[in-house]
């Protein structure tokens, strides 16, 4: 499965899809950002989501990231 087809799958169906999930993506699309402020801030809320251990607020703060997916799909 492409990247492009696990965002979609991800948007599409965000309550299904587990926080190691989104986190795996997220950490694939990180390096594709063009300003590296933008990828050092997603890498400080990736390892701080990575930090947690309840699965739900893995979730919520996770929830939070949906725009840069969204921003992937766009073309960065």
């Amino acid at each position: 499965m492409s990247l492009d087809e696990q965002v979609s799958k991800i948007l599409k169906n965000f309550e299904n899809a587990t926080s190691n999930e989104i986190i795996d993506v997220l950490k694939q699309i990180q390096p594709q950002f063009k300003s590296n402020l933008t990828s050092e801030y997603l890498n400080g809320k990736i390892q701080k989501i990575l930090e947690l251990d309840d699965e739900s607020e893995k979730k919520k703060q996770c929830k939070a990231l949906i725009p840069y997916l969204d921003w992937y799909l766009q073309g960065l």
